[in-house]
């Protein structure tokens, strides 16, 4: 079979320095620069750093830097399957092979963009670190040590823009790194520069990217009539929200026609990701392992629980964010579109994982705004509460250790008391819940005793109310 290296690529000028050489930055990130160059927009490719020793590098390499995206799922309600390679890696650096090389980065001024994905775990501040390291242990410290280069050198600042899934990501790295510049000594006029000439960016992603698609490696390459080692597969569905100022100056995302939206506030756009992506998926997971099911496709194509997500969607999600309810509403369609998508088998059993910490921050901020505008709980997001509680008390699941303790500890307790003992405790919730009490027990009752679909049929009668 041929190499994907014999497929006709252009070749791009490094433009961007990339941390981040995993399947998402390539499914999502060296994509767009794709498009733009496509259109003689961009005409730039990136320098990749691998945030690890054990990356792609050796890999990609082999692949002269090449790979194949391909973008499959619904679109408009019908079946989309597209392959395309993606030439806009330049080359990838392993900083702890190569650290030299890396730090050589900072004297070139056409890289004047730094973006970067490496996990919510790397914008971490380790006191270990050392300006001396080579190289010093997290990703900020790294990105320390090369800005202080660029400094000394006299060059520019960059546009720095990660795509961490943390809230407020730019402002945290740079916090870090000039935490870093303090731990360091490093002068007054380093931190001015880093304060006046850069420009630290928080961002949103958003696109479902499982990566390699080891079961299809054969198929796909037979398609293609090339071998690739690292393609990836990705949603065709993206958004990526910039908050920061000159960005469309330097990237011109949104005239390629991409789904990027560039503001001076991002926190409305976090929350309609937050809330109507990742909430919907915290809602339906208990209730649906309770009701034997397995994946988010199946949960959509059960009625009885896509009349529940169309509900949670349209009465109590959409009415309680601060966005024109037409864009909402478009962006909901998206969602279950997305769902939906047969390519991607998204397990409910992953997305267990931590619930309480989900709940807490997906659905209960609007639980909460819900109660005090209206009086009353929201039945969805309540039985949701109802389907965690349950699961949790009946049965394994995972997640930290200090929820793992309580549950523990309230299993011990006669069952009559254990919903009221959880709501009530602050450590779960950073809220006393026990005014729902009453309303819990009664959907967990019924959950035991009759089954999730009883509950979801029994939520279209009247909300209590809290008056």
């Amino acid at each position: 079979m041929k190499k994907i290296t014999e497929q006709t690529h252009q070749t791009y000028p490094a433009r961007v320095i990339q941390f981040g050489e995993g399947n998402f930055m390539r499914g999502f990130f060296n994509w767009q620069l794709q498009q733009m160059n496509k259109q003689g927009l961009f005409n730039g490719s990136a320098v990749v750093v691998q945030p690890i020793d054990h990356g792609l590098k050796e890999l990609l390499a082999q692949q002269g830097n090449l790979y194949t995206v391909i973008l499959e799922g619904l679109v408009d309600g019908a079946l989309s399957q597209t392959f395309e390679v993606v030439s806009t890696i330049d080359q990838v650096l392993n900083p702890y092979q190569q650290w030299e090389d890396y730090l050589a980065l900072a004297e070139d001024e056409q890289l004047e963009i730094i973006v970067s994905n490496t996990t919510e775990a790397g914008i971490a501040f380790h006191p270990e670190d050392s300006l001396h390291d080579t190289p010093p242990h997290s990703f900020p410290a790294k990105l320390t040590a090369l800005l202080y280069r660029r400094f000394q050198r006299q060059k520019p600042g960059f546009l720095i823009i990660p795509c961490e899934l943390i809230d407020r990501n730019g402002e945290k790295l740079k916090e870090i790194v000039l935490q870093y510049a303090a731990l360091w000594s490093l002068e007054s006029d380093f931190v001015n520069w880093l304060e006046k000439e850069n420009t630290f960016c928080c961002s949103l992603v958003d696109r479902i990217v499982p990566g390699y698609p080891r079961d299809k490696v054969a198929q796909y390459q037979e398609i293609l009539g090339y071998e690739d080692a690292v393609m990836v597969t990705a949603e065709p569905f993206m958004l990526w929200v910039i908050e920061g100022s000159g960005v469309a100056e330097k990237l011109p995302l949104q005239e390629a026609g991409l789904n990027v939206i560039v503001t001076e506030d991002m926190t409305p756009y976090r929350e309609q990701k937050v809330h109507l992506l990742n909430g919907p998926h915290t809602a339906m997971v208990p209730l649906g392992l309770l009701a034997g099911l397995e994946t988010v496709e199946e949960v959509m194509n059960d009625r009885d629980f896509a009349a529940f997500l169309d509900g949670l969607f349209q009465e109590e999600l959409i009415p309680m964010l601060d966005l024109p309810k037409a864009q909402l509403t478009a962006y909901a369609e998206q969602i279950k579109e997305r769902f939906r998508n047969p390519y991607v088998k998204h397990q409910l059993q992953s997305i267990a994982l931590n619930s309480v910490s989900k709940f807490r921050a997906r659905l209960q901020p609007v639980l909460t705004r819900y109660v005090q505008q209206n009086q009353q709980v929201p039945k969805r997001i309540t039985a949701a509460l109802a389907g965690l509680l349950t699961f949790y008390l009946t049965r394994p699941f995972q997640d930290d250790e200090l929820v793992t303790t309580i549950f523990q500890q309230v299993k011990q307790l006669p069952a009559e008391e254990q919903i009221a003992t959880l709501l009530k405790n602050e450590q779960l919730w950073h809220a006393d819940l026990s005014f729902m009490t009453e309303t819990i027990n009664e959907m967990c009752t019924c959950l035991k005793q009759d089954g999730p679909r009883q509950l979801l049929a029994s939520i279209d009668t009247p909300e209590p109310s809290l008056k």
